[in-house]
């Protein structure tokens, strides 16, 4: 294919992560060995931001800038849940996307690279099929993240790693805490982490248990399974009979015999349409507290889980700037359409008995994995459904290899931040 020559854009989309700027550290430092891509934007705030016309410079940003925000959490470009929805809104839809390839027109836009989860390769893929029917010279390649580890085809998605290898960490201490106060009345904790539809952070956690079935989490809910609360229930107090403490995980999006999400609130809609989801820990608290009289405590890990990159997964890192370098790589050599996927390599842990894993990267069609979700296998999980099992471990060990260590100042970690040096708009403002 002829060589394409123009400018990169790169933006990112959805929840962050603490390893969703290695990606585009990864884009940024492979673009600038390629000559056919003369200017590096970035779009902030992700599709919103440049349909508003709002792109940096990024040959502006110093290069221990760049190198830096491989350790810094957030997403450094800004983010957004933006949806160009051609079901519900297709009058808007049809109109956001004039505006877009006109913004890419004005600014010679030929390499664009969106860092997200499902609807940010959603958003891709719309692009990408919008740029073969207007006949406009555009190589689009997504770029996966996200921290629920939800992407089809990817053996990961760079996040994951990083957030289970903090989330099982914090469970493991709160663990010692509240095991240390065990009385023979008994104590209950229940630990809240992200996860609506698919449970792959909640599973996570069970690589504190480190193989020891005493060791907590001693019940883990995933939102794959419909939980029956009396079966729960008598699991809360036979483990506490046994230990005189019970540590539960539980992902916010987990459902009750009926099929309802227990942490609903139907009074309030998120961006997408979807129930506010209020506390699926609170409601088991209750439960726990009125039906078996036992104290029992809650922690929600939050946003904490997502933004903690001082405990990242240095594996994680490394595979989140390697999609970063493959989707430019894919782009020059002139693929378009299509997400980068992490692949996993066993050969050599199975050949030499080391247990190292050789991580690739490779290519998958935007049209196969836009709007997918992967889900926890049921064949990775108990039967009885309130822990993963061995497979699940064998899978998520590997991902929590390594440890990030960024440079300290003052005692804390010195993270970066983009000057952010605006790229001159060319258009006049965008119509509401």
């Amino acid at each position: 294919m002829a060589e394409l020559t123009g400018n990169l854009l790169v933006a990112q989309s959805g929840g962050p992560t603490c390893a969703i700027n290695a990606s585009v550290a990864g884009v940024i430092t492979e673009a600038g060995k390629h000559e056919c891509i003369e200017e590096i934007y970035g779009g902030l705030n992700g599709i919103l931001g440049i349909l508003n016309e709002e792109l940096i410079d990024l040959n502006d940003e110093k290069r221990k800038t760049i190198e830096g925000l491989k350790f810094t959490p957030a997403a450094a470009l800004g983010t957004c849940r933006y949806k160009v929805d051609f079901k519900k809104k297709p009058e808007k839809a049809a109109k956001d996307m004039d505006r877009l390839f006109k913004v890419f027109e004005a600014h010679n836009i030929r390499y664009f690279f969106y860092a997200g989860g499902n609807d940010s390769q959603d958003t891709s893929h719309k692009i990408h099929e919008e740029a073969v029917k207007r006949g406009y010279d555009l190589r689009v390649i997504g770029v996966p993240k996200t921290i629920d580890n939800d992407l089809p085809f990817t053996d990961s998605c760079p996040g994951y790693g990083s957030v289970i290898k903090y989330a099982a960490t914090t469970v493991m201490e709160v663990g010692f805490d509240v095991g240390s106060m065990a009385t023979d009345d008994g104590s209950c904790c229940i630990i809240e982490v992200m996860g609506r539809s698919a449970g792959w952070i909640a599973a996570g956690t069970v690589l504190a248990k480190r193989g020891n079935p005493a060791n907590p989490p001693h019940i883990i809910l995933l939102p794959e399974i419909q939980y029956d609360i009396d079966e729960f229930l008598a699991r809360v107090k036979s483990t506490i009979e046994a230990h005189k403490y019970c540590v539960v995980v539980v992902g916010e999006g987990i459902r009750n015999k009926q099929g309802e999400e227990i942490g609903a609130d139907k009074s309030r809609l998120d961006a997408f349409g979807h129930p506010v989801l209020a506390g699926a820990a609170e409601k088991l608290k209750e439960f726990v507290q009125g039906k078996l009289n036992t104290k029992t405590r809650t922690v929600l890990l939050g946003y904490a889980q997502r933004a903690a990159a001082h405990f990242a997964a240095q594996i994680d890192i490394d595979n989140a700037f390697a999609c970063g370098q493959a989707a430019v790589k894919a782009a020059v050599d002139g693929k378009s359409g299509y997400m980068v996927k992490i692949v996993r390599d066993n050969t050599r842990a199975i050949l030499t008995g080391d247990g190292k894993i050789k991580w690739t990267t490779d290519l998958h069609p935007l049209a196969e994995v836009a709007n997918v979700e992967h889900f926890v296998p049921r064949d990775w999980i108990q039967e009885d459904g309130f822990l993963p099992n061995e497979t699940f471990v064998q899978y998520a060990a590997p991902l929590i290899e390594g440890e990030v260590k960024p440079p300290i100042e003052g005692g804390l970690p010195k993270y970066v931040t983009l000057d952010r040096n605006p790229v001159e708009k060319k258009l006049d403002a965008r119509e509401a």
